[in-house]
């Protein structure tokens, strides 16, 4: 089988936790050289993977002939010229999300590398959760009738942190919405197949000084009419976060519980109703209704993500998350953070 070969822009962090191990499993990819400004970690990385390199800058991973493609998974104010330095490489791009600081800055880079005619893919991965897909065919199937309400919740416990890049708007876009609401939007959408129309939105601090938003409340009008919500909060305990995604249609529901996450985890139970029987006027709730857990092959996210990017290389094909998808996730937090510093709805 042939295989892409790739290089790694900051191998800490998520890089080296999930996307790395996961880029090992893939049976169409190499890991050829890993990079990072703290050139100790590289080392360790490339020793720990078998790489063949391990760099300290952009450049020398960019320099190396063999790489067809970049994995870049640092901080999102070093996006914009990472990317755009790779695509000037000829080197196609699976770049972290948010794709860039700004929408603009986001549009600069996509638009950089069409220009330069190469591959640019955003790492929405959870779309590639077996749980996720399963809950998108349900839906697309017509089995829970027309969806009318759907919700995401993502949440952790991040305390202030010295220098943390992501609690620094300036240096991360946003906080819990741009850092983890954006997943939910993302997933939300997919899963229903349907799009945001107008957004309104709380992001503020309630618990934190740092200058990202520790929390914040999206309501979104889909394109369909149905209403979505997505909670994403910096200051609720991690054991305490049921990270849950909700759909209510006409005709049942679908409620996972901890399937938002970096591994393919969790539950879902599927809620299937006799629409015309559902009439109850004493609403004392004690029909029993057709509710089972609905079982999946579980396997890992971060392998199907670098499988499925790497045969768009090989087969020439676009990227089965694009950059108009990440453009457009990204739209939807800045709209709505427009919305909440000015207390209104607006148009997506």
């Amino acid at each position: 089988m042939k295989q892409i070969k790739w290089g790694v822009i900051g191998c800490g962090g998520i890089a080296y936790r999930r996307t790395i191990p996961g880029m090992m499993l893939a049976e169409n990819s190499e890991l050829v050289a890993v990079m990072d400004t703290n050139f100790e970690a590289a080392q360790k990385v490339k020793k720990e993977f078998g790489a063949q390199y391990a760099f300290a800058t952009v450049e020398e991973v960019l320099a190396l002939n063999e790489i067809d493609a970049v994995y870049i998974a640092t901080p999102v104010f070093c996006h914009k010229e990472q990317a755009m330095a790779a695509a000037k490489a000829k080197k196609h791009i699976l770049l972290e999300k948010p794709m860039g600081l700004s929408l603009s800055e986001s549009k600069e880079i996509a638009d950089f590398c069409k220009a330069q005619g190469v591959k640019l893919g955003v790492g929405l991965m959870m779309r590639f959760s077996s749980y996720h897909q399963k809950m998108r065919e349900l839906i697309a199937n017509g089995v829970i009738g027309d969806v009318v309400s759907m919700r995401g919740q993502l949440t952790c416990w991040y305390p202030e942190i010295p220098g943390n890049w992501r609690q620094d708007k300036a240096c991360s876009g946003g906080g819990a919405l741009m850092d983890m609401g954006i997943h939910c939007i993302d997933l939300l959408q997919y899963i229903s197949g349907t799009k945001a129309k107008t957004v309104t939105c709380f992001a503020q601090n309630q618990t934190f000084n740092y200058s990202a938003d520790d929390s914040a409340a999206l309501l979104m009008k889909m394109d369909s009419g149905a209403t979505a919500y997505v909670d994403a909060n910096f200051n609720i305990p991690d054991n305490a976060a049921q990270c849950r995604l909700e759909f209510y249609g006409t005709c049942g529901s679908i409620l996972a519980e901890g399937t938002i996450g970096q591994v393919e985890a969790g539950k879902i139970e599927l809620t299937v109703s006799d629409a015309a029987a559902c009439y109850n006027a004493q609403q004392n709730r004690e029909s029993v209704n057709d509710t089972r857990t609905v079982e999946v092959v579980t396997g890992n996210m971060y392998e199907k993500e670098i499988s499925a990017f790497a045969n768009a290389i090989l087969e020439d094909t676009e990227p089965v998350i694009t950059a108009e998808d990440g453009l457009f996730v990204q739209k939807i937090v800045e709209t709505a953070y427009l919305a909440s510093e000015e207390g209104v709805c607006k148009k997506v």
